[in-house]
């Protein structure tokens, strides 16, 4: 899709079709043990639950990463100048974006995000409210190489990957992203990340398994979502959510664990799972500094600056591409 860039929004849909979704589910539930793509948290409903997990008491992360783009304000300004194209990489509930738009002026923002009815319901409403914003939302899989829309080709690049969700890559899998988005970017690319750090297994294990069960919902919803896409038969009142601090791999983990023997189908398979047999949905990786600067270096970027909290909890770094 085309169009002019004096056009102030508009939709481009890379959606993935429902057989690359049912591939995948397929692989992950047969493979052993059995994982399933936390990308497909985020339907509408996997969306609203994320956003409702960030409002939570136990939700440090989102707290404290707002607090610190009033640190960084000015040198996220000066990275987004006012000729660059912000590419927000999981457009989320925009809360995040709009703390930063009211701070810098980038020419044009570029929302990546794999369920299209909350992307553009985000994007229409931040369009409206930065009437002096190009807004062009991209429904895709950021997690694979895509195409930038065409209006922004010959403007600089700003990626914004806040929210730590870097971590729910495997540590190789966070470096092939990165050198994905560089190409993305370009050789002069920027990135604004957030990452949570190393903590009290404590802290982490009740961001994740929070009083109110809104974590148990959104990771159950995954079961929802893939029965809506696929037709499967899930009964999510056959499996209840787990979460656990693997301290060897500095990593919360997302389980769903079936309750009782049963069958589900998906499409022309039968999968069986034996009672207390667990579904793998999620890892959140965890990094201090120096871990997550030399992930960065392998990912062909360099820290050009980085900023924490009072208790060390949680980190944001500015990336150049490496020359």
């Amino acid at each position: 899709m085309s169009t002019s860039p004096s056009v102030r929004y508009q939709f481009f849909d890379h959606s993935p079709v429902a057989s690359d979704m049912y591939q995948e589910v397929l692989t992950g539930l047969q493979a052993g043990p059995n994982r399933l793509p936390p990308k497909y948290f985020f339907d509408e409903e996997g969306s609203r639950l994320f956003e409702a997990i960030s409002r939570l008491p136990e939700d440090y992360p989102t707290r404290t990463e707002m607090s610190l783009f009033d640190r960084c304000e000015q040198s996220v300004a000066e990275a987004l100048g006012n000729d660059a194209c912000l590419v927000e990489y999981g457009s989320g509930s925009s809360q995040k974006i709009r703390k930063v738009l009211q701070r810098a002026r980038p020419q044009a923002y570029v929302p990546v995000d794999i369920s299209a009815e909350h992307l553009e319901l985000q994007s229409a409403a931040l369009s409206r409210d930065f009437p002096w914003l190009k807004v062009y939302p991209t429904c895709a899989d950021f997690t694979q190489p895509f195409k930038l829309p065409e209006p922004v080709s010959e403007l600089p690049k700003v990626g914004f990957f806040p929210g730590s969700s870097i971590g729910n890559f495997e540590p190789n899998g966070a470096v092939s992203f990165l050198r994905n988005v560089l190409q993305t970017l370009g050789p002069e690319g920027q990135m604004l990340v957030g990452v949570d750090r190393k903590k009290d297994a404590a802290v982490l294990e009740a961001a994740y398994n929070d009083d109110q069960g809104v974590t148990a919902r959104f990771n159950l919803n995954l079961l929802h979502h893939i029965n809506a896409q696929l037709d499967a038969s899930f009964e999510l009142d056959s499996f209840v959510h787990e979460a656990r601090y693997n301290e060897a791999l500095g990593c919360i983990q997302m389980f769903l664990r079936s309750c009782v023997a049963q069958t589900v189908v998906l499409g022309d398979h039968e999968i069986s799972f034996a009672e207390g047999e667990t579904i793998h949905t999620e890892n959140s990786y965890k990094y201090d500094p120096a871990e997550f600067i030399e992930l960065a270096r392998r990912g062909g970027f360099d820290t050009e600056d980085w900023w924490t909290d009072e208790n060390s909890w949680f980190a944001l770094y500015l990336l150049r591409a490496t020359p």
